[in-house]
């Protein structure tokens, strides 16, 4: 009995070696980012409340199952957004009723036809009594947007050409950068950066928040586009996955603030505002970039990379032990420093 327990114990402890050999190195990492993914993709879902309790009246059920079944319910105020909206006059789908854009509409009832080849699910918009109609659910994403600010922001981005205006911006910024760079030295972010790792960061957290972003869109569109119809700026009312979004939005909106105070205390005006421009330039293509990567895989690759990048950063500045007595900028030991020239004892 004792021999068979030894070998027993044995077999176990080699077992237990094989796993941790197993996960050493980049199979712990793997493993690390697999379980990750897990929990952020099993979390990605908003909770549905539950409807068979009595005290809640038909009509409040019948509401909240449109919420959660279409991403909003009766009662919702859409502004139109195209130029002219058609509205069909169900049973009679070859007479309709425009609406302009500007107008605001709301949703009036909700209709299921199975035989529509083109979208089951209709929503009828009223302006008024006498202008109200029947709507594809396809189309109101495209052609009305809800009154808040938050989806209108949203819509305004997404869905409009103003992405690519951005692009175009920053491509004519980067070239007056770099032939203002050509002529004297500029400071850029990483390259030839100032004494902190705030813009640095500034970068990564927006190709963070670009990568799960475009994650979303991938994996989980229907939680976006509820997001979308019911924006939050609150990080523990929504799911996992959408709580480290809007959690990285705020922590970018923090460390800009912090970026903005190292720069004018580092910097001339002018020097910050060149500079502000090339982070500007930096933190817009870091967007497009991880947008597009992320939609080819290789984009939590480059994040990951990003991030190694990153500490190399944080752990280099941890060295500068010293800040000059009449600038202010940091300094491994010392001396002259390298900023202003001011001897330091």
């Amino acid at each position: 009995m004792d021999l068979f327990q030894n070998r027993s114990l044995r077999n176990v402890l080699k077992m237990f070696l094989q796993v941790e050999k197993l996960f050493s190195g980049m199979h712990r990492l793997v493993f690390f980012l697999f379980l990750f993914g897990s929990t952020l993709f099993y979390s990605c879902e908003y909770k549905h409340p539950d409807l068979d309790k009595e005290e809640i009246s038909q009509k409040t059920k019948d509401s909240l199952s449109y919420l959660y079944k279409y991403h909003y319910t009766l009662n919702k105020n859409f502004e139109v957004w195209s130029d002219t909206v058609k509205l069909a006059q169900l049973p009679f789908k070859d007479k309709f009723v425009t609406i302009s854009k500007g107008d605001r509409v709301v949703v009036a009832e909700f209709m299921v036809q199975p035989s529509d080849t083109v979208d089951s699910v209709w929503v009828k918009v009223a302006r008024d009594q006498k202008t109200q109609g029947w709507i594809h659910k396809s189309d109101v994403v495209n052609q009305l947007v809800p009154v808040n600010i938050g989806s209108q922001s949203i819509f305004l981005f997404s869905h409009t050409h103003a992405s690519y205006s951005l692009a175009v911006v920053a491509l004519a910024l980067a070239i007056f950068l770099f032939r203002i760079y050509r002529k004297k030295k500029l400071l850029l972010v990483y390259f030839n950066d100032i004494n902190s790792v705030y813009p640095l960061m500034l970068c990564f957290l927006l190709a963070f928040s670009a990568t799960i972003y475009e994650t979303m869109q991938m994996f989980a569109p229907d939680t976006w586009q509820h997001f979308y119809f019911n924006p939050s700026l609150n990080p523990f009312k929504v799911p996992f996955i959408l709580s480290i979004f809007i959690l990285s939005v705020w922590a970018y909106i923090i460390v800009f603030f912090a970026s903005l105070e190292e720069l004018f205390h580092q910097l001339s005006i002018s020097s910050a505002l060149l500079y502000l421009l090339g982070l500007a330039v930096c933190c817009i293509f870091c967007y497009f970039f991880f947008i597009i990567a992320t939609s080819f895989y290789v984009g939590y690759i480059c994040l990951f990379m990003f991030f190694y990048v990153l500490i190399k950063k944080i752990n280099s500045r941890m060295t500068y032990k010293y800040r000059c007595g009449k600038c202010g900028a940091l300094m491994k030991e010392k001396g002259e420093c390298p900023s202003c020239g001011a001897i330091n004892q």
